[in-house]
């Protein structure tokens, strides 16, 4: 394969992910979002599903990135969480659905009772309702994403893509 095979193959994802998640309010019908009611969410990077079991609870953490990361909340296997900047603390709504929830899935749980917060987590937790009728957990007004791109705990790999992601600060 050429160079500029290679290069183009590799930019390919970047950029659907990319269209994808800087779009604007343009919405999916319930029907088509990724998170269900039935799953509870989206698996990021291949994982369990973001949402607890019946027993099982999501405990957010505070996690500290190198560079100029600093300190971030994690979630469900201490996988990072990141902030959507066109969602807004005054509606607490997220506006990423459709394909933009497949790459970036939300932080949803059945009730506010099934999200732990350590002591570092000094925010308000509250759950904002999404389109598709699940329960996202917010973070001082802010819907609570994970990225698909993350593999393990301290990858931030949706820190600044598009320059409206950023992983989310205590």
């Amino acid at each position: 394969m050429g160079r500029h095979a290679r290069a183009t193959a590799l930019a390919a994802p970047l950029i659907l992910i990319l269209a994808a998640c800087s779009g604007g309010g343009a919405t999916t019908p319930p029907s088509q979002a990724a998170a269900s009611p039935s799953t509870g969410g989206a698996s990021p990077a291949g994982t369990a599903a973001t949402s607890p079991t019946a027993t099982e609870k999501i405990e957010l953490k505070v996690a500290s990135g190198s560079g100029s990361i600093g300190s971030y909340l994690t979630g469900k296997d201490g996988l990072t969480l990141y902030i959507f900047t066109k969602d807004t603390k005054d509606s607490g709504k997220s506006v990423c659905n459709g394909d933009c929830a497949k790459n970036w899935p939300p932080l949803v749980v059945g009730a506010i009772d099934d999200v732990k917060a350590d002591s570092g987590v000094t925010g308000t937790l509250a759950l904002a309702t999404r389109d598709d009728g699940t329960k996202q957990v917010t973070y001082n007004g802010m819907p609570l994403y994970y990225f698909v791109t993350d593999k393990a705990a301290g990858d931030t790999t949706g820190q600044g893509v598009g320059g409206v992601w950023f992983v989310a600060a205590p």
